[in-house]
């Protein structure tokens, strides 16, 4: 399938030409977008293809492009097609998406040229069967992704996103360099076959699992490499940030895999163990930022570092077991990460969707300015409620079955023998539990502020429904997001190969089992029941409001809301508006922010009440800080300052000053060299 996704690419890059020759059109727009979806289209099926049939990877291709007489190579494993599958999946959405919510866009010609190039880039870095290849697309996506983010470059919170993108992307794929450099040691050969049947040291695994943890990470959004994502995913447009956020973050959970999993050689037990407190770490936090934040685009961000968090642990689940050669647990850790990849990535995307949806209807992104959409954006609510209760690992959605399938795999952690594991693994189990109860409440805030209760400002009571193109494409995911949750034996029997592959096992066969029921290790030990949980809601619920209808009031009654009391609560040049009488979005975080945030993030709430007497109003403001940004990047950034202002003084040598130092440079040279040979 190597060609076909090679053809893919080139029509992408083909589509970005004519974004940027016919970008003052106004079809160039449908022409981009719908061509992009098409491609997409294609792209999706044939890595569709390779995984349902078993069809056996050709070797590699080798382009005469890049350097003379090397190449590119490229080829598609079940690793890669399984990510492909991600990547065309999103690509489709977001592509259809964007027909009508590009329209909408300021400045279209700054996006259209960029889009499917990035679309390209991504694909191509999951084909590239070396590392010249490998690092040349990865730097590639970064450009790509970082022009994106820059299309609202006038604004200062745009401008700073840019930046600090640019310098963690760029801090990640030297991360990586120095990753393959090691693996292709004296030999030189960049090609992952020749790296595969190369015996490393262990040293250099052990280097390599740590720089490939760093260079995907901070790609990925882990902690504590994850302060570009907040900043970078709310400054793009809306079918960008779904596409960063949902997809090329599974491109930097690939390159993870690729290296640690595939190139490394074998794992030692405790890279497991970091891998898995990391993301345990990621998880909590992430979900903690999210819930002190009010802009919804920043909320979906955090929230991502979050879901990363869960992908990582089962990732480093998988690594421990295999080191200690439990290769069916390892399959069930190893597939349960790659299910939430996949699951993250449909309902995420659909979120990011409905983010945009609102911001053009409203004009605001603050929960605090929203409220009663659900009886504006009737169509467009609905997926959103369906993507909040997924990614809250509500059954019988798929966030419920991935997120299962990795406790599931936590439990079997007493057959490991190191007693770090026995103790660090139930320890991340507590971990994810936390981050699961937070992130229902996340997003009870999330959906409840933004489409329940009364508008809070004039932009949420005149908002209107999105467009159609828009609204298809929720609903397309959403609907995905309930299939997934209801047939995820098919899911886990197509990501089979992938494991395979890599761990010499894969998780039982679940297609055939009566009612479609999944059984990870074998029916003695658990199994789950998506179908009759399914049937269970759906009945009783339906009897619940049969129930309602017949013994309750026949007569809808409508009267003022409740003012405990006082009247006239509502916006006087608004009717409807009711914006300071309202239970508010931080007044809902307030309970979990005393408990965790004020040891964590150190959040403060000062209250300002005037004296007696006094006609100005009472003021109320909670401020709270990125523990990482302050204990990590602020003193880094001093330090570089200094280093910067020292090294600014060699400008103002002299020439003598100077021929002294290559002297000394020389000799020092040579000196290396003589004890080297």
């Amino acid at each position: 399938m190597t060609p076909v996704i090679l053809l893919c690419v080139l029509a992408w890059i083909v589509l970005g030409g004519a974004g940027a020759l016919c970008r003052t059109q106004k079809w160039s727009g449908a022409v981009v977008y719908g061509g992009s979806s098409m491609v997409a289209v294609v792209a999706l099926s044939a890595a569709l293809l390779q995984l349902a049939t078993g069809i056996s990877p050709r070797p590699s291709m080798v382009l005469p492009l890049g350097l003379p007489w090397v190449g590119m190579s490229f080829s598609t494993d079940t690793l890669s097609a399984s990510f492909l599958i991600i990547i065309n999946l999103g690509g489709v959405a977001a592509s259809l998406y964007a027909l009508g919510y590009g329209r909408h866009e300021r400045e279209p010609w700054r996006v259209l040229p960029f889009y499917p190039v990035f679309l390209a880039a991504m694909n191509l870095v999951l084909i590239a069967a070396d590392a010249y290849s490998f690092l040349i697309f990865w730097e590639f996506m970064s450009l790509t992704s970082w022009a994106l983010v820059m299309v609202h470059h006038g604004e200062a919170e745009t401008r700073t996103a840019g930046i600090v993108y640019l310098l963690m992307a760029s801090a990640g794929t030297l991360a990586l360099l120095l990753a393959f450099g090691l693996l292709a040691g004296a030999q030189g050969s960049y090609d992952f076959a020749a790296i595969r049947a190369t015996h490393q040291p262990s040293w250099i695994g052990d280097t390599v699992m740590f720089l490939a943890l760093i260079g995907a990470g901070s790609k990925a959004g882990l902690v504590p490499l994850h302060v570009w994502l907040p900043r970078a995913h709310p400054a793009a447009p809306s079918q960008v940030s779904a596409l960063m956020s949902g997809v090329m973050t599974k491109v930097a959970i690939y390159a993870f895999i690729r290296l640690v999993f595939d190139l490394a050689g074998p794992p030692a037990w405790w890279w497991g163990l970091i891998v898995l407190i990391t993301g345990g770490i990621a998880a909590v936090l992430g979900v903690l930022y999210a819930l002190m934040e009010e802009d919804i685009k920043t909320i979906l961000a955090y929230s991502t570092i979050e879901n990363i968090g869960l992908i990582f642990v089962g990732l480093g689940l998988a690594l421990a077991f295999k080191a200690d050669g439990l290769l069916a647990a390892a399959a069930l850790a190893f597939t349960a990460a790659l299910f939430h990849a996949f699951n993250h990535a449909l309902f995420k995307s659909t979120l990011f969707f409905g983010a945009g949806a609102v911001q053009h209807a409203t004009g605001s992104r603050l929960l605090s300015q929203l409220g009663g959409l659900i009886h504006r954006m009737k169509i467009s609510a609905v997926p959103m409620l369906v993507a909040a209760m997924a990614i809250s690992s509500l059954p019988p959605f798929n966030g419920f079955a991935s997120e299962w399938l990795i406790l599931q795999a936590i439990l079997l952690s007493p057959a490991m023998p190191q007693l770090g594991l026995k103790l660090a693994v139930p320890a991340v189990g507590a971990l994810l539990a936390l981050a699961a109860s937070l992130a229902a409440a996340c997003f009870v805030r999330f959906y409840g502020f933004a489409y329940l209760g009364k508008p809070r400002s004039v932009g949420a009571a005149e908002a209107q429904e999105t467009d159609g193109f828009s609204c298809t494409a929720m609903s397309g995911l959403a609907v995905l997001c309930l299939a997934a949750g209801l047939l995820p034996g098919f899911v886990i029997d197509l990501l089979a190969p992938a494991a395979q592959s890599l761990l010499g096992a894969h998780m039982p066969t679940q297609e055939g089992l009566s009612w479609l029921t999944i059984i990870p290790i074998s029916a003695s030990r658990s199994s789950y029941d998506p179908l009759l949980i399914f049937i269970f809601i759906t009945v009783s619920g339906s009897l619940a409001v049969l129930a309602l209808h017949r013994y309750g009031s026949h007569v809808v009654r409508r009267a003022p809301f409740w003012g405990c009391g006082y009247a006239g609560l509502e916006d006087e040049l608004s009717p409807g508006v009711v914006i300071g009488t309202q239970y508010s979005p931080s007044g809902f975080a307030q309970p979990i922010r005393r408990v965790f945030a004020n040891l964590v993030f150190q959040a403060r709430d000062k209250v300002t009440m005037p004296g007696p007497g006094e006609t100005v109003p009472a003021e109320f403001a909670s401020t709270w800080r990125d523990p990482v940004w302050a204990a990590v990047y602020t003193p880094l950034i001093s330090a570089i300052s200094r280093v910067a202002d020292c090294a600014n003084q060699l400008q103002y040598l002299t020439i003598r000053r100077y021929l002294g130092f290559v002297f000394i440079a020389l000799i020092a040279l040579l000196i290396w060299v003589a004890l080297w040979s």
